[in-house]
């Protein structure tokens, strides 16, 4: 019979595969450190939303507090380059050594299978249009989009509009990839080969099983412990081409079968998972923190129903625009809809919302870790209206 699990060792589990169940580390942090939570973590979604600051760069201070963004910069974008970009949960930083394990998307891409519908079409349609992009980028090296002529080419071949569509069937398919990002987030292309070092760009292409079962072990290690749709979710597979893997690495003694208290659906745990007695870790995350990405796993681990509300009408919002939780030891306490004002020099509070069994000592916890987020982004000062929580 699996074992099972309450739904506190659960959290306590998952908490502890993410590096949040213990207090952040004292001390200057350096690329040992950012490496270690990238291992960890696998990947890190980005998103180009910057009302307080880019996604990807707050899982890092999550865990470790106050760091350099520089260093992520130069891990992702620099001389070198330690992470590359490709569609993994979403677009996403990924470890540059995995990039073989991504390959059988780009090849599916390629064959018009998971694109969106748009993009499959026009490649379809453009093969002119594609083919003098990608011979612009090999005759000049990197390029943007806004790198092309907005009108016509001196080729006549197409417009700007068409010209990013090129580069994104390009990137999706792996010809392309990221080789850095300008001020404004604008995404610099250049050939594959130039960018991926060759002792991994040359490396033989996984099969499409191995490539998911390797991806599926690594969303396991993520998680700790994790229902099936949890584990595919991570890397977005497809449950056709989950379920034989999972099953496999069950035989092979990585996943062990378990039940969680309160969970119809049966879950795994990741063999070399940690078991601690108790989480006490604290942190802001971001909306698209891999320990709350997936709803209905936060909604499960957390008793917690969080959604994003950046495109809800204004006046439907029920915690705010950009809101974090707070997550103090084992339980979501609060959450926050958080501005960074950079002309004033502040960090804006919004609104807070207390969760119903938020502990005591929530509120002063939760400023520290408000204040030291502005003290990272550089900010002078946290700004919060009176009568600031709601329950």
């Amino acid at each position: 019979m699996p074992e099972t699990l309450t739904l506190a060792a659960a959290r306590r589990i998952a908490l502890a595969a993410q590096g949040l169940d213990r207090p952040k580390a004292e001390g200057t942090v350096n690329q040992g450190h950012m490496g270690r939570v990238t291992r960890r973590l696998h990947l890190h979604q980005i998103d180009s939303v910057n009302v307080l600051v880019r996604a990807h760069y707050l899982p890092h201070f999550s865990r470790l507090g106050a760091y350099p963004r520089a260093l992520l910069d130069e891990a992702a974008w620099g001389r070198k380059r330690r992470l590359f970009e490709y569609w993994a949960h979403e677009a996403s930083l990924l470890p540059i050594e995995d990039q073989p394990l991504f390959r059988w998307r780009m090849a599916r891409a390629e064959r018009g299978e998971g694109v969106w519908r748009n993009i499959r079409a026009f490649a379809n349609s453009h093969q002119d249009v594609i083919a003098g992009v990608l011979q612009r980028i090999e005759a000049e090296g990197p390029l943007a989009a806004s790198d092309f002529e907005t009108g016509k080419s001196r080729s006549g071949w197409w417009e700007w509009g068409e010209t990013k569509r090129a580069l994104e069937w390009l990137f999706w398919i792996g010809r392309v990839t990221t080789a850095t990002r300008r001020g404004s987030f604008e995404r610099v292309y250049d050939l594959t080969e130039r960018v991926i070092p060759g002792a991994i760009f040359n490396q033989p292409t996984p099969s499409e099983a191995d490539a998911h079962r390797a991806l599926l072990a690594k969303a396991a290690e993520a998680l700790g412990v994790a229902t099936m749709g949890d584990l595919r979710d991570y890397f977005r597979l497809k449950p056709q081409d989950a379920k034989p893997r999972i099953d496999e690495l069950v035989e092979e003694g990585v996943l062990l079968p378990v039940a969680v208290k309160g969970w119809s659906q049966p879950a795994y745990l990741h063999a070399g998972a940690r078991r601690p007695r108790k989480a006490m870790g604290q942190a802001l995350l971001a909306p698209f923190d891999p320990l709350i990405w997936e709803r209905s796993r936060t909604e499960r681990l957390f008793g917690v129903r969080y959604r994003i509300e950046i495109y809800t009408p204004a006046k439907k919002r029920v915690h705010g625009y950009y809101v974090l939780p707070f997550l103090l030891g084992d339980r979501i306490a609060a959450r926050v809809d958080l501005k960074a004002d950079r002309q004033a020099g502040v960090l804006r509070v919004q609104s807070a919302h207390l969760e119903p069994e938020a502990a005591p000592e929530t509120a002063e916890r939760l400023l520290a870790e408000l204040r030291s987020m502005a003290d990272w982004l550089g900010l002078m000062d946290v700004a919060a209206p009176a009568n600031l929580w709601t329950k």
